[in-house]
């Protein structure tokens, strides 16, 4: 039996959409296809995204930013996650095969502006919420 397609859509997919990607894999990857993708990809994944995984046991080094654009039509998406407020209002309404459409919006770590302290902890912040949601969802 094929594994559902889980698509976590961001605006930049360097960040939000990244860290639920890798939890999803850690947590459900025997369970889902996960994918992530951005509306506006940056051109690199966000060293602090990386290093605050990192620091839970989740290697996302490898990653990097893709288009929503190589998806549509491409892959049918069960479960399409729309983690920020800029991704759900420009995010196509219609994929190929899917089932739910959900909208957790998460603070953006990146756009945070602070000591590199504050900073930090502000993508662990983040980091610990996009985990909860994904863990109160698998249930």
């Amino acid at each position: 039996m094929t594994k559902p397609n889980v698509l976590v859509l961001c605006t930049g997919n360097s960040c939000r959409s990244q860290m639920a990607e890798g939890f999803l894999r850690q947590l459900a990857g025997d369970r889902f296809n996960v994918f992530s993708a951005g509306t506006e990809p940056k051109d690199e994944v966000h060293p602090l995204a990386i290093e605050v995984l990192a620091e839970v046991g989740i290697d996302i080094s490898r990653q990097h930013p893709k288009s929503v654009k190589e998806f549509l039509g491409r892959l049918p998406v069960r479960y399409l996650i729309i983690v920020c407020d800029g991704a759900n209002e420009s995010c196509p309404r219609i994929f190929p095969g899917l089932v739910e459409r959900l909208f957790w919006p998460f603070d953006d770590p990146a756009k945070f502006a602070g000591t590199p302290a504050a900073t930090i902890a502000e993508f662990r912040r983040v980091r610990d919420a996009i985990r909860e949601r994904i863990v109160q969802w698998l249930k």
